[in-house]
């Protein structure tokens, strides 16, 4: 099996919404994206229950049926952290409208390829809208955390292709590609 990844996709975590209250008062969350043995972290973000992060992690995407998994921690500087909720990152439909490749050339800025809407199969709190714009395919989310009594977190999805990637393309067709 081709060990290369299919190619990079960088989330841009956004903010969190109504977070959890796990202090006194507030607060202290960071979140975790776990991907298979893939592990990044943002930075904390003290006594603040909606949180403004803008920072971007990029994961190789080497089997696009793996889970993408956001978990939401309160940082505690004498005990261990606790579990503010977490979410699936669904990554299917945006694959989906990646396939089109070239069709998309003609499409004007903020063309909207394909609207996803929230249902038990993903954690989006409201619609979802992937994007044609200025040479990319992007898509804006907020996604419902779970296992806890309130909290969204806000993400930004934006694919690249470098050297050493198989692409989505090719991955769908079952090929090699030619070099």
């Amino acid at each position: 099996m081709d060990q290369r990844p299919l190619g990079l996709l960088t989330i841009h975590v956004k903010r969190g919404i109504n977070l959890a209250i796990r202090d006194a008062r507030s607060s202290d969350p960071y979140i975790v994206i776990t991907v298979a043995d893939q592990t990044l972290k943002t930075r904390v973000v003290k006594k603040n229950c909606n949180p403004v992060w803008n920072e971007e992690m990029t994961v190789a995407i080497k089997d696009p049926n793996v889970p993408i998994r956001l978990t939401v921690f309160d940082w505690d500087k004498f005990t261990g952290d606790d579990k503010m909720g977490d979410a699936n990152v669904d990554i299917q439909p945006y694959l989906e409208a990646l396939k089109m490749g070239m069709e998309l050339l003609r499409l004007p800025n903020g063309c909207a390829i394909k609207r996803v809407q929230p249902s038990r199969h993903n954690c989006l709190s409201d619609e979802s809208s992937i994007v044609w714009n200025n040479g990319k395919i992007t898509q804006d989310m907020i996604l419902r955390l779970n296992n806890v009594e309130c909290g969204e977190i806000e993400i930004m999805l934006e694919w690249h292709e470098g050297a050493g990637c198989r692409g989505v393309t090719s991955s769908s067709k079952g090929g090699s590609s030619s070099t």
